[in-house]
C-alpha cells in the first residue's frame, strides 16, 4: 500500500492566508473602480462634458439649418440627457414651412434633426416682389432681393382675394409633377367666357381653364399633352371638355384702318 503524504494544517494556514488576501484585493480593486466610476459620471453630468456639442440638420430645402436650430431651442447650455425629443419636435413643427420633425439623440453629444418641408406650389408676384405660396395654402413673406422663384409657377395678376384663396386651395391637389411643367398663371376674368385662368406651360402649350375645376382638368394634362404629341402646339381648353387649338389657326384681331 502507497504511502499518502499528509498535509498538516499548520502547512495549509499560509495558502489559505494567501488566497483570502487575494480575494480581499480584488474585492476592494472592484470597489474602487466602482467608487471611481460613479465619481466619473457625477463629474460628466455636473460639467459641460454632457452638453449638447452639434446639431445635424436634414431634408430642409428652404429653411436654413441655422432656423431650424433655432425653432428647435437646442443649444450647448442643455445637457444631452435633458433633450426632450418631442417636445422638440413640436416646436420645428409650429413653423409654416415645416410639415414634419423627427428628432433623435446621438451619443456623445449630438441632436440629429431631419424635416420635412412643405411644398412650395406657387408664387405671387407683386410688383418686382415674389411671394411663396405652400401646399397648405399659407403665404411667406416676399423672397429676400435678388432671389428668383424655382420649380413653381408664378402668379400674374392676383391679389388677396376669394379667388387667390381658392387658387391655393386648388394649387396642393396638383401633383407636384405637374406643378413643376406650369410657368405662369394668370388671373384672365371675362364676363364672356367661362375660362377665367391662362396658363403657360414649360413645354411651349398655352392653357385655358378655371379656378373651379383646376385641379382636376390640370392633373390630366400629362396624359392629353401626351396624345397630343403629333400635332402642332396651340392653345389647349381645359373645362367641362378639351380641345387643342393651334397657335397657326389662332386669327389674330386686325387693326381697324385708320
Amino acid at each position: 500500500m502507497e504511502d499518502r503524504k499528509v498535509v498538516t494544517i499548520e502547512d495549509r494556514i499560509p495558502t489559505l492566508k494567501a488566497q483570502r488576501k487575494q480575494r480581499a484585493n480584488r474585492r476592494l480593486i472592484v470597489y474602487l473602480s466602482i467608487f471611481f466610476f460613479l465619481i466619473l459620471l457625477i463629474i460628466y453630468f455636473q460639467s459641460s462634458l454632457s452638453h449638447i456639442r452639434n446639431v445635424d440638420v436634414s431634408g430642409n430645402n428652404y429653411v436654413s439649418q441655422e432656423e431650424i436650430q433655432k425653432l428647435s431651442g437646442v443649444d450647448e447650455s442643455i445637457s444631452f440627457w435633458n433633450v426632450n425629443t418631442k417636445k422638440i419636435a413640436e416646436s420645428i413643427e409650429k413653423s409654416k414651412e415645416i410639415s414634419d420633425a423627427k428628432v433623435s439623440r446621438k451619443f456623445p453629444a449630438t441632436v440629429l434633426i431631419e424635416v420635412t418641408e412643405n411644398e412650395r406650389v406657387a408664387y405671387l408676384k407683386k410688383g418686382s416682389k415674389y411671394f411663396p405660396i405652400l401646399q397648405t395654402g399659407s403665404i411667406l413673406k416676399a423672397l429676400p432681393k435678388g432671389d428668383t422663384p424655382v420649380s413653381a409657377p408664378i402668379l400674374m395678376q392676383w391679389n388677396e382675394s376669394t379667388e387667390l384663396s381658392d387658387m391655393a386651395g386648388e394649387l396642393r391637389k396638383v401633383k407636384m409633377s405637374v406643378i413643376n411643367r406650369i410657368s405662369e398663371i394668370h388671373y384672365t376674368p371675362d364676363d364672356t367666357k367661362a375660362f377665367n385662368l391662362t396658363l403657360y406651360m414649360t413645354d411651349g402649350y398655352e392653357v385655358r381653364t378655371s379656378i373651379t375645376t383646376f385641379s382636376e382638368k390640370v392633373n390630366s394634362y400629362p396624359l392629353i399633352v401626351n396624345k397630343l404629341k403629333d400635332k402642332p402646339k396651340g392653345i389647349l381648353y381645359l373645362n367641362e371638355g378639351s380641345w387643342l387649338e393651334p397657335y397657326e389657326e389662332v386669327k389674330v384681331e386686325e387693326k381697324p384702318e385708320s
